[in-house]
């Protein structure tokens, strides 16, 4: 079958893309982990001890990431619809959080103790319609902003994904109604075509 145009100037991009070079050579499970780095680089949110959950985390990046921050004292719980290979020191559910079910699955896994950072990845199948998209992911914000929330510790911090677009300043000023600090980030690992931006809410309830 021939590829079309399209398809073959984006495997091009991709097998042409630094980060995707970078990846080889690092170890991660794909280029996604330089997002979080780069938001580390900047923000702090990672630190030696603390307990996190990374929401959408297949295939791990950013649990590996987290992994090598949080240290042997920290823990790190990894949750994704799909099935995500198991990665050393890390705890990997998988779910839709979008069900109770495992929601308390969740909650099980993490126990009593309150969580320092939750690290939300999400994002819907794409149907290529930018109204339903933009829904469907914020939504799956609204839901990573709940459970931060409910887990998350006074003082503590929560990254999440988001895209520009209708519910985006709303959301935003939700966050700001929470958090003492939230920051807009959009890191140069992320592609410049993307709609996707990363918000870092930091001092939960202070």
């Amino acid at each position: 079958m021939t590829r079309r145009p399209s398809s073959r100037r984006w495997l091009e991009r991709h097998f042409n893309d630094p980060y995707v070079k970078r990846v080889r050579v690092d170890g991660y499970r794909s280029r996604a982990a330089y997002k979080l780095l780069e938001i580390q680089q900047r923000d702090l949110v990672l630190k030696p001890g603390i307990r996190v959950v990374d929401l959408g985390a297949a295939p791990g990046s950013w649990s590996q990431v987290a992994r090598a921050y949080v240290g042997p004292k920290g823990q790190v719980v990894a949750l994704d619809r799909l099935r995500m290979e198991p990665l050393e020191g890390v705890i990997v559910l998988q779910g839709d959080f979008r069900e109770e079910a495992v929601w308390q699955q969740l909650a099980v896994a993490i126990g009593e103790a309150p969580l320092d950072l939750v690290l939300s990845d999400m994002a819907p199948n794409m149907t290529g319609t930018a109204v339903v998209d933009q829904a469907h992911a914020l939504s799956l914000a609204e839901l990573a902003l709940e459970f931060a929330r409910a887990h998350v510790k006074p003082g503590g911090a929560l990254v999440v994904k988001v895209f520009q677009g209708a519910g985006f300043d709303a959301y935003l000023r939700e966050l700001r109604a929470s958090f003492q600090q939230v920051a807009v980030r959009k890191p140069q690992s992320s592609r410049s075509e993307s709609p996707e931006t990363f918000l870092v809410a930091k001092g939960l309830g202070c």
